[in-house]
């Protein structure tokens, strides 16, 4: 089957398609794809991945860090000075589940937009005060909580309701 699958390859590499169900891992690229490598994120070395907002007509482009595991999420933006304005980070929740989140030891301002179970904002916390302690939770269950800089979530006219994808 993987030397049927690496001619069917080269026959279609040289008419410029891909064969991506052919390879032994679907998470790799094929030669000479043009699929770009997961970017990482220099200071936390967490994956770099797109996520756009959509918010009535307008389309909102973001490159967001992805704090997946437990350890990623509960040092979050800790310490980091500064953010572009297009970037942010996510966090994920699977289960989907109330969210609370703090600013200890987070130096810069920030949005918290908490993103419920149909994908779309449920609610924002603005301008989360840094090293402030108070919790800021979610309105229901949530599937991600994404921080962008603080003030970033007005700027773009973002509200609840807008749909959220990455």
């Amino acid at each position: 089957m993987m030397r049927k699958c690496l001619i069917a390859a080269k026959i279609l590499a040289l008419t410029g398609l891909a064969l991506a169900g052919c390879s032994p891992n679907a998470s790799e690229a094929a030669p000479g794809s043009t699929q770009a490598a997961p970017s990482v994120h220099p200071v936390s070395g967490l994956a770099v991945v797109p996520l756009t907002v959509t918010s009535g007509d307008r389309v909102h482009n973001f490159r967001v860090e992805l704090a997946r595991t437990g350890q990623e999420q509960a040092r979050g933006l800790m310490f980091r000075t500064a953010m572009g304005a297009d970037e942010g980070m996510l966090f994920p929740m699977n289960p989907p589940r109330g969210a609370s989140f703090w600013m200890r030891n987070t130096v810069i301002p920030l949005d918290l937009i908490f993103v419920g179970v149909d994908g779309r904002i449920s609610n924002i916390a603005a301008n989360a005060v840094p090293y402030d302690e108070s919790p800021l939770r979610s309105v229901g269950l949530v599937i991600a909580v994404l921080e962008l800089n603080g003030g970033r979530a007005a700027e773009l006219g973002l509200k609840p309701g807008d749909k959220v994808s990455w």
